[in-house]
């Protein structure tokens, strides 16, 4: 018998999880996040529902044509790998019992015959397995494409909520579950069943009594087998679990080594590291003893059942019960139902797990954003020479994560086409949720925001994005070389319009001093660059973009003197021609601007010139006095 099929049973399938990589991709800074989700979540799919498969179904029906396909090589598969031990049968029977010419002759055809059908199992099988992981790996493909084209189009609140590593797991490490179904187990679980079920047949057809008695002494030995198979399973998923939490302890830790090493702490976060190492090996060992004790268990029982069988049958052939080719035709359909039996046991194992991560997928499909186009939008009117208008009327919002707190509380406020607005206040009131609120990352719960006469929640999420540009204090810079970075700004731009706008942001001559020029990868969040570099290119993609209406997010807060005068003299050319809203705690930066707002606690309190506040005394009046006091002290 084949024993490496029966101890099957006890394998298990193990998955690594990808990476948790989180990466910041908002172009405004969030608020603080809601409760975070448990970090172990993703690490290991749980067991679900088979039913949870039918969720798949619209993937898979586009390829119904393959599905048949494949099914038809797996029965042709099948029905070879039955017709083998019918082979042998007639070989033993006829070809041993004679002697002479005839008997040779008869073996010749025998053997001929096994090679002709090796030969169709062999294709029918190399069919199966190319159709079904082309399978695996197309419909695999399409489930991740959906998964990541519906969460990037979530609001900033399902972000709140959900950990970029978690959704990047399922991306990855559910998706490949669901692939192994696919691509593998659903295959596998066919050809097995129809082996287990033509094997079965063929039993009793060749001998009745030692199939009954077959099927007993395996019930008997599988059933310990499966049990303590499930604690193999378990100590199988602590080990991944070990090294899943090693793995996030590296990641965190090497992308924040400036900090490691700026406080000595290299020797206690290896001798951290270790520690979790250790703790990794001890379970692994621990999984090991204990597979090592399932496999002796399972080849003792196994090998038992198959020699007290072959037993009964030896004594049966002595005695004229049945023939030598009975025999033999008995031996290799037992091995092929017991082949079955331990592959099916696999295959539900992993069938189950993959049945959770169907589940978690569809979850998150089955998340809806509450920021939606509408299914009948309105269009703006045609763009003024000197911007847009924005007008918010009686904005009132709380953030999902903090409902009992006012962000905006009866905001009201009109800019015109063309206005310079700069918005300051102190930390949390509500500069920047006012720019979530422009860009309709989140509608208000009371109010109303219209640009150039126009609710924004009436308009196509696109067109009112596209109206907008926006200069954030942490600029992204994404793994690509310069050019790329800045035609993020209009994917449509032309080379030529991607210079021009680097030129008006004082960032032509910094780039084409890279070694590749435009053509220079800018590194990982863009580590070549200096805090202004990264800015003017910030800056540029706003001006290829060529929006009505301009929103700066502390645009110079983190600059040198050198920088600042830089980044300033782009803002301005950014700013012409446009309406602009500035956030800033610096206030140098916002004196020449038409208008300040002074916001807080989600309210404006008060509203004028540099000039006309500073005079009024109050909050914008304090503000002044510590900042300009402190250049003072430091000149």
């Amino acid at each position: 018998m084949n024993t490496a099929n029966t101890i099957n049973t006890i394998k298990t399938t193990h998955t690594n999880n990808a990476a948790h990589t989180m990466t910041n991709s908002s172009t405004i800074n969030t608020p603080p996040a809601a409760a975070p989700v448990d970090p172990t979540a993703p690490r290991e799919a749980k067991k679900g529902s088979l039913a949870a498969f039918k969720g798949l179904v619209p993937f898979l029906r586009p390829y119904t044509r393959q599905f048949a396909m494949a099914g038809v090589a797996l029965v042709v598969a099948a029905c070879a790998t039955l017709a083998i031990p019918a082979a042998f049968k007639q070989m033993i029977d006829l070809g041993f019992s004679g002697t002479g010419a005839k008997s040779i002759k008869h073996v010749d055809l025998v053997f001929l015959a096994l090679f002709g059908v090796a030969t169709i199992l062999a294709l029918a099988t190399a069919a199966r397995f190319y159709t079904v992981s082309w399978l695996g790996e197309r419909v695999t493909a399409d489930i991740r494409s959906a998964v990541y084209r519906h969460v990037v189009t979530q609001s900033p609140e399902f972000f709140e909520t959900t950990q970029t590593g978690e959704v990047l797991s399922r991306i990855t490490t559910d998706t490949t579950l669901i692939q192994s179904v696919v691509g593998t187990s659903i295959s596998m679980a066919l050809r097995n069943v129809l082996l287990f079920i033509g094997g079965m047949v063929m039993l009793f057809v060749t001998s009745p009594k030692l199939s009954t008695i077959i099927i007993a002494l395996l019930i008997l030995t599988i059933l310990p087998i499966v049990m303590f198979g499930r604690r193999v399973r378990k100590l199988s998923r602590d080990s991944q679990d070990r090294i899943a939490d090693a793995s996030a302890m590296a990641g965190e830790i090497l992308n924040a080594m400036p900090t490691v090493q700026a406080f000595t702490h290299e020797k206690i976060e290896a001798a951290r590291f270790s520690e979790s190492v250790e703790g990794a090996f001890q379970t692994a060992m621990r999984r090991i003893r204990a597979r090592s004790l399932l496999t002796m268990i399972a080849i003792v029982l196994v090998f038992g059942t198959i020699v007290f069988v072959l037993w009964l049958g030896a004594h049966a052939v002595l005695e004229g019960a049945m023939t030598g080719g009975d025999l033999g035709q008995f031996i290799l359909y037992a091995s092929i139902v017991a082949g079955a039996i331990g592959a099916l046991s696999e295959v539900m194992g992993e069938a189950q797990r993959a049945a959770g991560a169907t589940e978690r997928l569809l979850e998150l499909m089955a998340v809806r954003s509450d920021i939606q186009s509408p299914s009948l939008p309105q269009t703006l009117p045609p763009r003024a020479a000197n911007g847009a208008a924005v007008s918010l009327r009686d904005v009132s919002f709380s953030y999902p994560s903090r409902p009992d707190t006012a962000a905006l509380g009866h905001l009201s406020l009109d800019i015109r086409a063309g206005e310079t607005v700069a918005v300051v206040g102190p930390s949390g009131a509500g500069k920047t949720t006012l720019f979530q609120m422009l860009l309709r990352f989140y509608d208000p719960q009371q109010g109303m925001i219209r640009l150039d006469g126009v609710d924004i929640t009436q308009l196509d999420l696109h067109t009112l994005r596209d109206a907008i540009g926006i200069v954030p204090q942490d600029t992204v810079i994404f793994s690509a070389d310069a050019m790329e970075n800045i035609r993020y700004g209009r994917a449509g731009a032309s080379d030529e319009e991607v210079i021009q706008a680097a030129r008006l942001a004082a960032a032509h001559e910094f780039i084409e001093r890279l070694p590749q020029g435009y053509k220079s990868f800018l590194g990982e969040r863009g580590v070549r660059l200096s805090g202004g570099q990264r800015q003017r290119i910030a800056i540029a993609r706003a001006l290829l973009k060529n929006p009505p209406l301009l929103l700066l997010d502390e645009a110079t807060s983190a600059l040198d003197a050198e920088s600042e005068r830089l980044v300033q003299k782009a803002l301005e050319a950014a700013m012409v021609g446009r309406t602009t809203i500035i956030i800033a705690h610096r206030l140098a930066t916002v004196q020449r601007a038409d208008r300040i707002i002074v916001m807080e606690d989600g309210r404006i309190v008060e509203t004028g010139t540099h000039t006309s506040l500073v005079a009024l005394g109050g909050i914008y009046a304090n503000l002044a006095a510590l900042q300009f006091h402190n250049v003072h002290v430091e000149h």
